[in-house]
């Protein structure tokens, strides 16, 4: 991730409903949208939901109401063979392959087993402790969304994380984390390591659950860098956090909104996609730095726009200024109208014509 570039997550998630081949048509929409990542996730349903486990209400509206969400989620596991495949396909595509683990198993897949440079971990698994500290064991940086969080929610996670990252062998406890979150060495390797993302978990979320000012607000809290991982509908809402200081932006697609699933209906299409990316990169190239000065692309019209001292009428060598014989007019190549009261009662040193522009 790179200072001034907004780093964008596009979101496949279990939008692949299971099939490689869609799987891999997601890889290729994001690499044609101009996404830096593309996302999915990883995990066994039988270690991330209880075989009863109730779905959330978006994914009742979503999907077979008669099904589980055990057995909904079982069908869209990717094993390791399928994950091999989207990484080979994203890095012929020029994308970094992202995914996020909801089980400690996963996390040895993606961080160990395929090397994966980020670990991507979700709202739900911020209270997740077993799974944090294992995240951070790997070393490996990590972007943690905060969806349903307090910042002291983010508090008590981060903790876990740099209580991770130290490596230290005494036993995990709550004091213990929060002595690591307070230590030089824990805040230095929380900077070095971690990125948080705010989120509204809520599929899709209403605008005014957004809350985009949270994002200073947690930038402020922990300083660390802040993104957005966004669930409202189109794509107003995430190209606003970019101005509101996002460096991350994390964004659900799919190839339709019309296919069944949980996700796809919150999530945007291929062209939306492609739109947004080429808005955020417009936005991002439009904050610029807090200098205010001349833009470059302004100054050659300073002379034409702005205004100078020029004569109302005829004046005499010698004759004073007066506000009857002086007027602001373009261009602004002369005396500027800020030094017109020092002007008034001084004597012409020649001739004017109307309507010329003054010299002293």
């Amino acid at each position: 991730m790179t200072t001034g570039h907004t780093y964008i997550i596009a979101e496949a998630g279990v939008n692949h409903n299971g099939s490689l081949d869609l799987a891999l048509q997601l890889v290729d929409v994001a690499a044609e949208a101009g996404a830096d990542a593309v996302k999915f996730q990883t995990f066994r349903a039988e270690r991330l939901v209880k075989a009863s486990a109730p779905k959330a209400e978006y994914q009742i509206n979503s999907t077979d109401a008669s099904e589980s969400q055990f057995e909904m989620l079982r069908k869209l596991e990717l094993d390791e063979s399928v994950h091999r495949e989207l990484i080979g396909r994203s890095r012929q595509r020029g994308l970094q392959f992202l995914s996020t683990p909801f089980d400690q198993e996963s996390v040895d897949l993606l961080a160990v087993t395929l090397d994966l440079p980020i670990l991507k971990l979700p709202s739900g698994e911020i209270t997740n402790a077993p799974l944090l500290l294992k995240a951070a064991s790997t070393g490996k940086p990590i972007i943690l969304s905060s969806g349903m969080c307090t910042l002291s929610d983010i508090e008590a996670a981060l903790g876990v994380l740099a209580f991770g990252y130290l490596n230290r062998s005494s036993s995990p406890t709550i004091a213990a984390f929060q002595e690591a979150f307070r230590s030089a060495e824990g805040q230095q390797l929380l900077h070095e390591h971690v990125t948080l993302l705010h989120c509204t978990a809520e599929y899709p979320a209403p605008f005014q659950d957004a809350n985009l000012r949270a994002i200073e607000t947690i930038a402020a809290a922990f300083g660390l860098p802040v993104g957005f991982s966004d669930h409202t509908e189109g794509i107003a809402v995430p190209i606003a956090a970019v101005a509101k200081g996002a460096a991350v932006i994390e964004k659900h697609f799919t190839l339709d909104r019309n296919l069944p699933g949980p996700d796809h209906n919150a999530s945007l299409e291929p062209d939306e996609l492609k739109t947004m990316v080429c808005l955020i990169r417009q936005v991002e190239s439009a904050l610029g730095s807090p200098l205010k000065k001349p833009a470059p692309s302004e100054v050659k019209n300073m002379n034409a726009i702005r205004k100078s001292i020029v004569t109302a009428k005829k004046i005499r060598t010698g004759e004073p200024f007066t506000t009857d014989n002086l007027a602001v007019k373009r261009p602004g190549s002369g005396i500027s109208p800020l030094h017109y009261w020092e002007l008034l009662g001084r004597k012409a040193i020649r001739d004017f014509e109307a309507d010329e522009v003054i010299e002293l």
